[in-house]
């Protein structure tokens, strides 16, 4: 009888042998017999998502094409109300012509604070750019006529209000953590373009070119406005906005548009849960609970963002066309374009790296060699001599070229904390009143400015000695808010002091 065992093992191959006493019964054990190779593991696809809050598209930046557009007509019509209104007829230097653009830009920001909450932002870009575009369509039909001019800067100012308290929130809301800086900035960019382009072809605008100032300022407008008109197309409103209205879909529709190529289910989701999250926490609370909690962000802010008054003034104009006069002999030179483009290319820096080296450090940057710039004007206007020297004016006329530089260092951030710092319920009201407190301090400088040497003196000084004060305030209380979502910088506002800057 034989019996074989079959079996695997770690032994080399083998055969035993056992011969039994009685009936013959062999038994033979065979080991380590070659057993098929196991089965492949499954194919496993492993995707990779961007975390909630850091992804960054083009979506986010096209939502504001419009508005930002308008920002630079308003920068033109701004500066031309803060003393580049050089070459024009002498009726249109009054004191109303001057701040009426401010006065109108307060009205709009009332207006929307007021209806932001419930009305979609693409209503506020339209209307506001139609205000504009009837702006610039009387600067062009009458530019003769003083009456017809002031009604367009009141029209103009309104226009702009309108859209600032929207932009600042929307902004905020549609762009990811790691993209906000850039997003909000866009405010403060379009301002300072506009800007540089009233400086420029004002100061080197001459009346034997056969076309009147105005005319030329009101096709600038016809065609920013008229292009922002057709961008409002392409704004995609806020998942924010569409779950306080209670359109969930649009809400995931509006994420879906924002994150582009980012999107996936998962990742979608994680965004919609986290817009919902803070519509959440914000709804809980009561409307006297969130002003109580505004406190401290609403006292921040209103100092940092009057600074920005600080950074363009009459004064700051007034100076460097009385000094380019004395120095160069006319303001058809180059000091005037230098400091148009300057205070440009400050903001276009601060607009590309504010979500990379940060807010704070920026802005602190700029507020320093502002502040020191400001001092050393003031001490060279503390000497009443110096006035008819052409040395010490053309120090002062450099100052001030640089002082633009930096001011475009500074700007930004102001728009981008806005868009940040309050709760959902209040932060309409507070950006407008913070918005038109900046205005207050325009008009103020307006009205009270005289072209005196002691004048020019006292402000200098004032205003500096104001901003090394704010910039040890600075430092000790703004918190850094890059690569955070709404919900954590809002916390991190609310902080008495907060002296990380990086």
């Amino acid at each position: 009888m034989t019996t074989t065992y079959v079996t695997a093992g770690p032994v080399p191959v083998q055969q035993t042998t056992y011969i039994t006493t009685g009936p013959q019964i062999q038994t033979t054990y065979v080991t380590n017999v070659r057993q098929p190779p196991p089965p492949p593991p499954p194919q496993t696809t492993v995707v990779i998502t961007q975390s909630n809050g850091r992804w960054a598209t083009p979506s986010q930046t096209q939502s504001g094409t419009a508005a930002t557009l308008l920002f630079v007509y308003a920068g033109m019509d701004m500066a031309q109300g803060l003393g580049w209104n050089l070459t024009t007829i002498p009726a249109f230097g009054t004191l109303e012509f001057q701040y009426s653009w401010f006065i109108g830009v307060i009205i709009g920001t009332v207006v929307a604070a007021i209806t932001a909450s419930f009305l979609p932002k693409a209503v506020f870009y339209g209307l506001g750019g139609v205000m504009n575009l009837i702006d610039a369509i009387i600067f062009v039909s009458a530019p003769y006529q003083y009456e017809s001019i002031l009604a367009a800067r009141y029209v103009g100012g309104v226009g702009i209000g309108l859209i600032t308290v929207p932009f600042l929130i929307h902004s905020a809301e549609i762009a990811s953590s790691s993209n906000r800086g850039t997003c909000c900035a866009l405010e403060q960019y379009g301002l300072a373009l506009g800007v540089a382009i009233q400086v420029i072809y004002d100061s080197q605008w001459s009346v034997s070119l056969g076309m009147t100032i105005n005319r030329v300022h009101g096709i600038f407008g016809i065609v920013f406005t008229a292009i922002a008109l057709g961008s409002v197309a392409i704004t995609i409103d806020s998942p924010i906005f569409y779950i306080r209205q209670n359109q969930e879909q649009k809400a995931r529709a509006s994420v879906k548009q924002l994150m582009g190529v980012f999107w996936t289910r998962e990742a979608g989701d994680r965004v919609y849960d986290e817009a919902k999250l803070y519509v959440v926490e914000g709804s809980s609370q009561g409307v006297g609970e969130q002003l109580k909690e505004s406190i401290m962000p609403f006292l921040k802010l209103l100092l940092f963002r009057c600074f920005v008054a600080f950074t363009f003034s009459i004064p700051l104009s007034e100076s460097l066309v009385e000094t380019t006069q004395l120095v160069e002999g006319s303001t058809y030179s180059w000091p005037t374009i230098i400091f148009g483009i300057l205070r440009l290319i400050g903001a276009l820096i601060t607009f590309g790296i504010l979500d990379t080296a940060g807010r704070k450090f920026v802005s602190l940057l700029g507020l320093m060699c502002m502040a020191g710039l400001m001092l050393g004007m003031a001490g060279v206007y503390g000497d009443y001599a110096h006035f008819v020297d052409d040395y010490f004016m053309w120090q002062v006329c450099r100052l001030g070229m640089a002082f633009q530089f930096f001011a475009g260092l500074f700007i930004c951030s102001s728009s981008v904390y806005l868009g940040e710092a309050f709760p959902m319920r209040v932060k309409p009201f507070l950006i407008g009143l913070i918005v038109c407190m900046e205005q207050v301090i325009h008009i103020i400088v307006i009205v009270k400015f005289t072209p005196f040497a002691e004048f020019f003196y006292t402000y200098f000084v004032a205003v500096g000695i104001i901003m090394v004060i704010g910039l040890v305030a600075f430092a000790v209380l703004m918190p850094e808010t890059r690569g955070l979502t709404l919900r954590q910088a809002g916390e991190r506002f609310r902080r008495v002091h907060d002296v990380m800057a990086y």
